[in-house]
């Protein structure tokens, strides 16, 4: 079987009935640059958990009415589309200012959030209407035991099953910058608190799943906590962004190669192995700070997320949670997947696409392949949903138009394949995102 199919930016499924090995992507503007791959599917890198997706809020987001209820049926549907096991993260910045009233009123405000338990039950009522589960973030920054107790008890009441985990403090490597700790405060220091907050936490109730320790970029204190108490958390908790955003903050950066992004997850799947226990990027987004506007809402950082999330999947990562909404700063972020007016109304945004796009393709195996390539701006995935289907995401970053040839294999006989095309009308554009030629 010869098929070929014209891709600008996309995406490609490809399903046989035999097994599909080999392809051919070359430019239509210059012939001589050509990309070749090859898909092995005699050595699979690993199973693609099914809560892989995620979103992650502030704290002082969630303390707002209306948006995580579910009664707030649009949100609700915008998760369920992207994954019906996926994952909220509610922690970030303002958890380590964030407290607990039972009955005080809420109040949504970066150094002075407070929760009550009308929060935390609408929180629980949308988990179920979503069936999403809950990583919780508890105040170590400026809060006590006591405070953490109290707190757990109300989210635990309210999350029920659907509790993931607890984590104690928001990226404590930055504790000093953030005034939170005298200087010299460090791995160490934290590891300490922790583990008195686990204490005092299990003695109230036994066997609750803790994770950590949510690290902004001090990934040796991933690899020093696997070793310390790994065994006794359900995730290892890690952030990236790609850098504080400015204004070098650019798309060309952004589609570019962040040189320490391998290396790091190197460290996270050693740490991970060595303990037995997962890990998740549990915070991440293009540019820290609510992200650069004409950069972070573009369809240049759907292409980024796109091949993020997949370059934690063929990296053993366990799940993502992309940051969406009001930010530490009290701003909706220009990176959110899900516009948000602030008065009622959502919307998918180019990230959104993105991560719908994994949502269909990131299923079942991830596939090693060999790729052949002159041109940095191609990137290549192959999974295996079941066994009588592939699926390969081709994603081109640069400005040549690609066209595809595939399946110049003796092994092709009774082939279907389909291509489902993830797009826009530019790099810089902030709409007109569609997949499968459709909006959400």
């Amino acid at each position: 079987m010869n098929r070929r199919a014209f891709l600008s930016n996309s995406f490609l499924t490809a399903n046989t009935l035999a097994s599909l090995s080999d392809f051919e992507a070359f430019s239509e503007d210059d012939g001589d640059q050509t990309t070749h791959l090859t898909i092995r599917t005699d050595s699979p890198l690993g199973t693609i958990a099914p809560d892989f997706i995620g979103l992650g809020y502030e704290i002082s987001s969630v303390a707002r009415p209306g948006l995580m209820n579910s009664a707030n049926r649009v949100y609700v549907q915008l998760l369920r589309t992207l994954s019906e096991y996926g994952v909220v993260r509610i922690g970030g910045n303002t958890s380590d200012y964030a407290h607990y009233s039972a009955t005080g009123p809420a109040v949504s405000s970066p150094p002075a959030t407070v929760v009550n338990d009308a929060v935390l039950g609408a929180i629980g009522g949308f988990l179920d209407a979503s069936g999403w589960k809950l990583i919780w973030g508890l105040n170590l920054g400026t809060g006590t035991e006591a405070d953490a107790i109290a707190e757990a008890r109300a989210v635990l009441a309210a999350a029920g099953k659907r509790l993931l985990a607890f984590e104690i403090g928001n990226e404590p490597d930055l504790f000093v910058y953030a005034k939170l700790r005298k200087p010299g405060y460090g791995y160490q220091d934290w590891l300490t608190e922790y583990r008195r907050y686990k204490t005092a936490l299990r003695d109230n109730f036994p066997g609750i799943p803790l994770a950590g320790p949510d690290v902004f970029g001090s990934t040796d204190w991933v690899t020093r906590f696997a070793a310390d108490v790994g065994q006794d958390a359900v995730l290892l908790t890690h952030h990236y962004y790609r850098e504080a955003q400015n204004p070098t903050s650019t798309i060309e950066k952004l589609l570019g190669t962040d040189p320490n992004l391998q290396p790091q997850l190197a460290q996270l799947s050693a740490a991970s192995e060595s303990c037995g226990v997962r890990y998740r990027i549990c915070e991440v987004n293009s540019f820290s700070g609510g992200g650069r506007p004409g950069v972070s809402d573009t369809m240049a950082s759907a292409l980024w997320v796109l091949d993020y999330m997949f370059t934690l999947a063929a990296n053993g990562c366990s799940g993502v949670n992309v940051e969406t909404g009001v930010n530490q700063l009290n701003f909706i972020s220009s990176y959110s997947p899900i516009g948000d007016d602030e008065q009622g109304h959502y919307v998918a945004k180019p990230e959104y696409y993105s991560m719908l796009a994994f949502s269909l393709a990131g299923k079942g195996q991830m596939l090693n392949l060999d790729l052949e390539t002159s041109s940095p701006a191609i990137k290549a995935y192959a999974t295996r949903p079941n066994a009588k289907a592939i699926v390969l995401t081709l994603i081109n970053k640069g400005s040549r138009s690609l066209s595809l040839l595939a399946g110049a294999s003796d092994q092709m006989h009774d082939g279907r394949a389909s291509v489902l095309r993830l797009e826009g009308p530019a790099f810089d554009a902030t709409t007109g995102i569609t997949l499968g030629g459709t909006e959400v």
